[in-house]
């Protein structure tokens, strides 16, 4: 693939790929990036693509113009008043998310702007987040008679229930450095370096095994619905299928004789 791609007619999702990352942008900045049904098709799409490529290592999602993006599209949900309209758009929107989470390499945030609604959520179900000092982020639904349900899932495995509770119940915008403290970010940076520290973290993660990476993403999913002792029976199990690869192999022998690994990618 090009370097940049166009991902949908509209140009609303643009893919770069480079040294690896995947960078998708949502590319609708007049709109503040809102997920109408076509960016939800778009990005299913791309996903799908991705999930099928063994040689990606790391995706970075992000978005231009002066938001990350403002949740979905009020304008065109209000145009299709019907219950099974609204039930198709949440359930496209809910694969969407699952998408991300299922992907079996790490998804990361770029988030600058205002991540508001379900764009919120898209930063709390990707796997990390660095933030710009400037971003804000809140689950404003309540604020319009609507309750944010489907960001509350995400949300609320994100960080502590009483902190998901208030910003869902009320609607208030929190700065990035609140985000970092609630555990919604990895990083809140200064805007101006916001692209070196996403490229020092896609670099650390593309350096690393990437059946360790994909295994590990994996692993730590699933294991969170487990009990304490199904995820230790099962993280033992994982651990031992991964000690049989060739790059675990390498990675050991590499620390003992005080080298550089280099990965076989098996």
């Amino acid at each position: 693939m090009s370097a940049q791609q166009v991902l949908s007619d509209e140009s609303i999702l643009l893919r770069e790929d480079r040294d690896g990352v995947v960078t998708l942008t949502l590319n609708r900045p007049a709109q503040f990036n809102v997920l109408s049904e076509e960016m939800l098709a778009a990005l299913q799409e791309a996903l799908d693509d991705i999930a099928e490529d063994e040689s990606i290592r790391c995706v970075v999602l992000a978005a231009s113009g002066k938001a990350f993006c403002a949740g979905h599209d009020l304008k065109q949900m209000r145009a299709n008043p019907r219950q099974d309209y609204y039930d198709d758009l949440f359930a496209r929107c809910s694969r969407v998310m699952q998408a991300i989470v299922n992907l079996p390499v790490p998804v990361i945030a770029r988030v600058h702007g205002m991540a508001t609604a379900a764009g919120c959520q898209l930063v709390a179900t990707c796997d990390l987040a660095v933030a710009s000092e400037s971003a804000t982020f809140a689950v404003s639904g309540i604020n319009v008679g609507l309750f944010c349900s489907t960001p509350a899932v995400a949300l609320s495995r994100n960080i502590a229930p009483k902190q998901a509770f208030d910003m869902l119940v009320t609607g208030r915008f929190i700065s990035s450095a609140e985000a970092l403290s609630f555990g919604l970010v990895n990083r809140a940076v200064p805007d101006a370096e916001l692209d070196r520290i996403l490229d020092t973290l896609t670099a650390e993660i593309c350096a690393k095994s990437p059946v360790a990476v994909r295994t590990g993403k994996a692993m730590f999913a699933r294991q969170r619905s487990m009990s304490l002792e199904e995820a230790y029976s099962y993280a033992g199990n994982v651990m031992a299928c991964n000690m049989m690869a060739e790059d675990a192999s390498e990675g050991i022998d590499a620390f003992i004789e005080k080298r550089k690994p280099v990965w076989k990618g098996r």
